[in-house]
């Protein structure tokens, strides 16, 4: 990315790692491990606390690895998404469900999860670690530098963090890293099971997404049925403030109820798992990811510094 001119020549005070725990993230990882690349002081995990149990299974395979060779791995978080949607107390959380209004057309809820739920977080642990929490001013110049796991493949969601002190850094495409370069990588140090890093009840799943869920995490793929069932006429904190919403909502895209949904048709949507049958099926990797939800379009605004 640019480089600011208040930081230019300027080295960082920290280097972090933004770790989903997914294929790309701890490709990044394991290279600073093996010092392919610059160590990192701090990698930072999002926690949405609603990823499936293979990432968290997978993030604390990686804490444990990451910390033999000196790097600690911390979980951020600003709360549980599923549990904060489902809270007639807590205020509305912006999903990007699927929508099926009263004339009978579709849409897409308002997206602002990821912002809320990954980007924010990992800001803040920025601040902190730098040591100006909020409503310190982080002086002119000093910065940290955060390693995001971008591929080749996925170069045009790379963009700046929008504030000055985080300088977001792609060392994946620095080293010609693709998807299937990610995974061959993986796969030659053990860690071939890595899967993608989403919510469980993401509404950018596709059916191999979904189908994954249903078949590996079946205590996921309940509560993402719930979910589902208790999203259909708006979230309990709107309802509750005469607020409902209109139409019906919906996590699968084809707006039928999940456990009722055709998970056998192809769709060009989230693969969990990096196959290339489920390349063929479902096409792009959309989904989400910190500071790049793969919906394909920007997320979060740029706040003050």
């Amino acid at each position: 990315m640019t480089t600011r001119p208040e930081t230019a020549g300027v080295e960082p005070a920290l280097r972090l790692l933004s770790l989903g725990a997914g294929v790309q993230s701890t490709t990044v990882l394991l290279l600073a491990c093996e010092g392919a690349i610059p160590r990192f002081d701090v990698a930072l995990f999002a926690d949405t606390g609603w990823e499936p149990r293979a990432v968290y299974a997978n993030l604390d395979r990686l804490r444990a690895h990451a910390e033999r060779a000196g790097i600690p791995v911390r979980r951020v978080s600003a709360g549980n998404i599923r549990t904060d949607a489902l809270d007639p107390k807590h205020r509305f959380v912006s999903m990007p469900l699927h929508t099926l209004n009263p004339e009978g057309s579709r849409g897409l809820a308002r997206r602002q999860c990821t912002s809320e739920y990954k980007i924010t977080p990992l800001k803040k642990a920025a601040r902190e670690l730098l040591g100006y929490a909020h409503p310190k001013r982080v002086p002119p110049g000093v910065y940290a530098e955060q390693a995001i796991g971008i591929s080749t493949d996925e170069i045009g969601r790379a963009r700046d963090s929008g504030v000055r002190f985080l300088r977001n850094v792609f060392p994946l495409l620095e080293l010609g890293f693709d998807r299937e370069r990610c995974i061959e990588f993986l796969q030659d140090r053990g860690f071939g099971e890595t899967v993608k890093s989403a919510c469980v009840g993401c509404p950018f799943h596709g059916n191999a997404g979904w189908r994954w869920i249903r078949d590996h995490d079946p205590e996921g793929w309940e509560q993402a049925v719930e979910f589902d069932r208790a999203i259909r006429h708006g979230y309990p904190h709107a309802s509750k403030h005469g607020q409902p919403l209109r139409g019906q909502y919906f996590l699968h895209r084809s707006c039928k109820p999940l456990d009722e949904a055709d998970l056998d048709t192809p769709a060009r949507h989230l693969r969990l798992v990096p196959t290339p049958a489920t390349l063929d099926e479902d096409g792009d990797p959309d989904g989400c990811s910190p500071w790049s939800c793969r919906s394909g379009a920007p997320v979060g605004q740029p706040d003050a510094a």
